[in-house]
């Protein structure tokens, strides 16, 4: 018990000490399903997002805060995008080609972001947070 007190302790100091980025940069996390189940949860995620923002339609634009530009560009059937920015200086373009179900979610300052989905149903979500 003491001995992972210690290595807690040592990690959390660690961390403490680390030195601070000042220079702008961003992480990203893109999920893209395996199978058929991840890619359904994906869709009733991004529905229930669509229900709770009261979004009409098959293409759904968020924007809090200045200096962004998004884009949505969809053809064929059965397409659902969603691009929600908070913050400033975020970009972000989707374009779907038919059944296609995305999410980009961006936040913090200056992310960039640009999906195309070609036919075959695919669906996926994308997160970044700049700095």
């Amino acid at each position: 018990m003491l001995r992972k007190t210690l290595t807690a302790a040592t990690l959390a100091l660690a961390t403490l000490a680390a030195p601070v980025a000042m220079a702008g940069g961003s992480v990203s996390f893109e999920i893209n399903p395996a199978n058929a189940d991840e890619a359904n949860a994906i869709r009733l995620g991004l529905a229930l997002y669509g229900i709770a923002q009261a979004a009409n339609g098959s293409a759904h634009v968020s924007q809090h805060g200045t200096g962004n530009g998004a884009a949505i560009g969809q053809s064929g059937g059965g397409n659902y995008g969603v691009v929600h920015q908070e913050g400033n200086g975020h970009t972000g373009t989707l374009a779907q080609n038919g059944c296609d179900s995305y999410g980009i979610f961006q936040f913090g300052q200056n992310t960039n972001a640009n999906v195309g989905q070609g036919n075959g149903c695919q669906t996926g979500m994308l997160i970044q947070y700049g700095w």
